[in-house]
């Protein structure tokens, strides 16, 4: 059975009045008297009617939808993020279409392309761990797509950007666990070409030689697929285990790793790790029930993805060209025992 919508067509014929007239009156034209504006908008009310967006598009030349692409939904960080961008879009009269590049590059292309053959009014994306290259976002976004990048961000596009203090964040989780007494601390992480993943290392690393601690490269694992292959994740742990001095604690620098390191963990060598120190990203909100237990690195997700589509909404709708865009770069916090540190 097919689904008809109700036109200015329908409430013309209903009310004896011409399509015009109709139209005039729901826009609040000067020209229609008070009584048929307000005779028209009650029985649009009535009858629960609603422009169609297409064909407002087509007027307007615009179609207030917004494109978001993510790696996975179900990731702690991204779901929140989400809820931020669309507490925000929807106050401003934008929809969202939200797709997944379940981390590759391939998929991310091929969800960028549609979003913008949809001609969304302007996409927001996280790059895939595997966008090393991201040359096709660079011709969107020379053709007139506005593109405002969150997290995982490219400093080959000049537009705005919305990350977390990632160097920071890594530092201080490192530092808190060299403090419990830790000096052979691990390192597990995403794609090496990664903004997020440079910037983690780095205050990982300079949390270690603050504290005269000498950097070890084996016992520093990238992960590839961001957490999503499993059995990546358990090969880097064997790895770990198999160096003549193993780790005695594990800085994660994704929410994804997180939770499959501890499978890696629960699977591979359960009584090891019985009493292993883990810091890490993510947003989860039950940590304290993860055994071993997180120290874990929150993102102001729900305040990044607001950011982020305020930034967009701004470039959509400015009448001039944007020619100088930012960084916003917000907080993290360590949570220790449910404390915020």
């Amino acid at each position: 059975m097919r689904f008809n919508t109700v036109t200015i067509k329908d409430i013309a014929k209903a009310l004896g009045l011409s399509t015009s007239t109709v139209s005039r009156a729901l826009r609040g034209g000067y020209e229609i008297s008070e009584e048929t504006k307000k005779t028209v908008t009650e029985y649009a009310e009535k009858i629960n009617y609603r422009p169609n967006p297409i064909a407002l598009s087509l007027k307007e030349r615009r179609s207030y939808s917004i494109g978001i692409v993510v790696c996975e939904i179900a990731n702690n960080f991204f779901s929140q993020a989400i809820n931020g961008m669309e507490s925000v879009a929807y106050t401003a009269g934008y929809n969202v279409t939200i797709t997944q590049s379940h981390e590759r590059f391939d998929r991310e292309v091929l969800n960028v392309e549609h979003l913008a053959s949809r001609s969304v009014d302007g996409l927001l994306i996280s790059l895939s761990s595997e966008s090393a290259d991201v040359s096709y976002l660079k011709d969107l976004h020379k053709k007139g797509l506005p593109i405002v990048l969150f997290d995982r961000v490219t400093s080959e596009i000049d537009t705005h950007k919305v990350i977390a203090d990632n160097f920071k964040g890594a530092y201080d989780a490192t530092d808190y666990l060299i403090k419990l007494g830790h000096k052979r601390i691990a390192h597990f992480t995403s794609s090496a070409h990664l903004s997020v993943t440079g910037e983690r290392l780095e205050g990982y690393k300079a949390a270690l030689r603050d504290h005269g601690i000498p950097f070890n490269e084996d016992f520093v694992k990238f992960c590839g697929h961001g957490g999503i292959n499993q059995e990546e994740i358990d090969d880097a742990t064997k790895e770990l285990l198999a160096l003549n001095e193993r780790p005695d604690a594990i800085f994660i620098a994704q929410d994804k790793l997180s939770t499959g390191c501890l499978h890696a963990i629960k699977k591979i060598a359960p009584d090891y790790f019985t009493g292993i120190k883990i810091a890490g990203f993510t947003n989860s909100n039950v940590v304290d029930l993860f055994n071993p237990p997180i120290t874990a690195v929150r993102q102001p997700a729900f305040e990044m993805g607001q950011a982020a589509m305020e930034l967009l909404i701004h470039l959509i709708e400015s009448k001039m060209p944007v020619t100088e865009f930012e960084t916003r770069i917000l907080q993290t916090q360590l949570i220790v025992n449910n404390s915020k540190y």
